[in-house]
């Protein structure tokens, strides 16, 4: 394999262990600022792996670096898949418990109108939720 085909897999590899870390930590605000890193070390995988392929991949089993290298990214990215799953879930029962306590927040909650009084409750008010991922 090429140095550059290497060199790329090698920091694509840095990249997804370190979200992978933080995503393990979960601690999804250092995971998403790391996703321009990772996009940056999978263009260069990729292009770095069509230049390989377009030059014609020699014949034979595979230097023991590159095999190495190859586990390594497969490991990660199936380490990747498992996480941000449980990352995925882990959010939408965050949101379902916000989406649930809220009606009950409103109930009990007093309400005003526009004037600023108490309100009745035959009018209700409308409500807003806003998130960031």
């Amino acid at each position: 394999m090429p140095t550059e085909l290497m060199r790329a897999a090698s920091l694509l590899s840095e990249a997804l262990a370190r979200e992978n870390a933080a995503l393990a930590a979960v601690d999804f605000v250092a995971a998403g600022a790391l996703l321009d890193a990772k996009r940056e070390a999978a263009g260069h995988f990729a292009a770095a792996h069509a230049r390989l392929a377009a030059a014609g991949r020699p014949a034979g089993p595979l230097p023991r670096d590159v095999a190495d290298i190859a586990r390594r990214l497969r490991n990660l990215a199936a380490e990747y898949k498992t996480l941000l799953e449980r990352a995925i879930a882990a959010q939408r029962r965050v949101i379902g418990s916000i989406a649930r306590a809220v009606p009950r927040a409103m109930a009990r909650a007093p309400r005003y109108d526009f004037r600023g009084a108490l309100s009745d409750g035959r009018n209700p008010l409308p409500v807003a939720l806003s998130a960031r991922a």
